[in-house]
């Protein structure tokens, strides 16, 4: 699984399982995308 985050959004490379699991594991600690693309480009990277 790839997860490339830029400053437009997030692109998810790899199965769906993975995809969905990925996705259910980052909404714990970002309620929206937006959140998730801001906490990355300004260095605070998970």
């Amino acid at each position: 699984m790839k997860i490339y985050v830029h400053e437009k959004g997030v692109t998810l490379v790899g199965k769906a399982w993975e995809i969905r699991a990925k996705l259910k594991e980052y909404s714990k600690d970002y309620y929206l995308l937006k959140d998730w693309v801001y906490s990355c480009s300004n260095g605070q990277k998970k």
